[in-house]
């Protein structure tokens, strides 16, 4: 079946929670994962929608973090393991909620057009401690990487005018077997095969930081530690 975009989400950073909680988990934060979904025609430029932003522009938002994208099917899954009828499209901070199509459909490189614009998927998200914190669950950001239902990012290669309901068409798909599934194995489940991270580094249409982050394990034997990324403040 054809992908499309089933509904659009934006929103800019709030902060929320207590300063002085003795929770690490209700204490005060920054982000921008709370979006609303929108209705008509919004304006996708290079590094964004408009209207929506990051609160850590270290180390979201920018060119090969323009779009996240998530599959709505999903949440049926989330629903059912966690028992948290909350968990909808827009819970993991989505831009584009995406129909028909998931980890197991979409590549590095493939290119699509989507209304007015031209977006190409350069890398799976990794996520990292805000949705736990928002869900107040711990072990949260660690269950999404592990379930291997991560979305993934589109860098826009043109810019225009997308609304929801908009198929996406595909244009390229130069590595069919780069697929985000294929990716997030490598990344990380198969922390040994360096021959794994060596071919996919070369993926000349994979984001820069997942390159730099494979060779390094090419080069030194040695995988990054995820602890800082999925647990953060949470685990203070």
């Amino acid at each position: 079946m054809t992908p499309y975009l089933k509904q659009i989400f934006i929103g800019k950073p709030k902060t929320t929670g207590k300063k002085d909680a003795e929770r690490p988990m209700d204490r005060e934060w920054r982000s921008g994962i709370f979006k609303e979904c929108v209705t008509g025609q919004v304006w996708l430029g290079r590094t964004n929608l408009h209207g929506d932003g990051q609160a850590d522009l270290k180390n979201h938002g920018g060119e090969e973090k323009a779009v996240f994208a998530y599959p709505s099917e999903h949440y049926v899954d989330w629903q059912d393991e966690l028992q948290r009828t909350d968990m909808r499209p827009g819970a993991m901070g989505e831009n584009f909620s995406i129909s028909n199509q998931t980890e197991r459909e979409v590549a590095i490189g493939d290119t699509y057009h989507i209304g007015e614009a031209v977006i190409q998927v350069c890398q799976p998200r990794q996520p990292c401690w805000k949705p736990a914190r928002r869900f107040k669950m711990k072990e949260l950001a660690l269950h999404i990487q592990n379930s291997g239902r991560t979305g993934w990012y589109f860098r826009v290669l043109e810019e225009g005018f997308v609304q929801s309901d908009q198929p996406l068409t595909l244009v390229e798909r130069p590595y069919p077997q780069w697929t985000i599934e294929r990716c997030n194995q490598v990344m990380h489940v198969e922390k040994d095969n360096i021959q794994a991270a060596r071919e996919l580094a070369s993926c000349e249409y994979l984001a820069g930081r997942w390159r730099v982050t494979l060779m390094n394990r090419v080069e030194t034997g040695k995988s990054k530690d995820i602890r800082k990324r999925v647990y953060g403040p949470n685990d203070s």
